[in-house]
């Protein structure tokens, strides 16, 4: 019976490390989505760790056709950290799917997998799920928005154990 229940263990772990990849929004109006985003929650992550709270993210579209990127944060020292980068979009048929690049060579997906239609909130996931943010116009949500978002997460095969959520001003 143990080795059935490991074995039972280790198939759906391969199953859940097989999942297809979350699905993305119909269509990201960029222009709309443009401005500045409030960070609510975030998968912890090794490039965001001096970050305590205060966390925005600003994208302002250039004539080129990408996207300048500005994230900033507090630090826990109360200074703020900036990081500035570029994006593009790599799938023009939804304009869901960009790349982002803080440092060249290397870029990561960045893809809007979640949306409110009036373009008040978004969450941002990568296609390995290893990377996650809740953002919002404002600095907070309404509780009842936010336990949907993270309904619509959980649906999309993320796990909630993980989420931190961000303070802001």
């Amino acid at each position: 019976m143990r080795w059935l229940t490991i074995g039972t263990l280790l198939c759906l772990t391969a199953a859940h490390s097989q999942a297809a990849p979350p699905r993305v929004v119909d269509r990201v109006d960029l222009t709309r989505y443009a401005g500045t985003w409030y960070e609510i929650a975030r998968y912890p992550n090794f490039f965001q760790k001096q970050c305590a709270g205060g966390t925005t993210a600003t994208y302002e579209l250039r004539p080129d056709g990408k996207i300048t990127v500005i994230n900033r944060c507090r630090e826990q020292d109360g200074d703020t950290s900036e990081a500035r980068g570029k994006a593009w979009v790599v799938d023009r048929a939804t304009n869901a799917k960009l790349k982002v690049q803080f440092f060249w060579p290397f870029s990561g997906a960045y893809w809007v997998i979640e949306l409110d239609p009036d373009y008040r909130w978004a969450v941002v996931g990568h296609p390995d799920r290893k990377y996650l943010w809740i953002l919002s116009r404002t600095p907070a949500l309404e509780p009842a928005v936010y336990d949907d978002i993270l309904r619509r997460i959980a649906v999309q095969g993320y796990d909630l154990k993980p989420i931190i959520t961000t303070p802001q001003p």
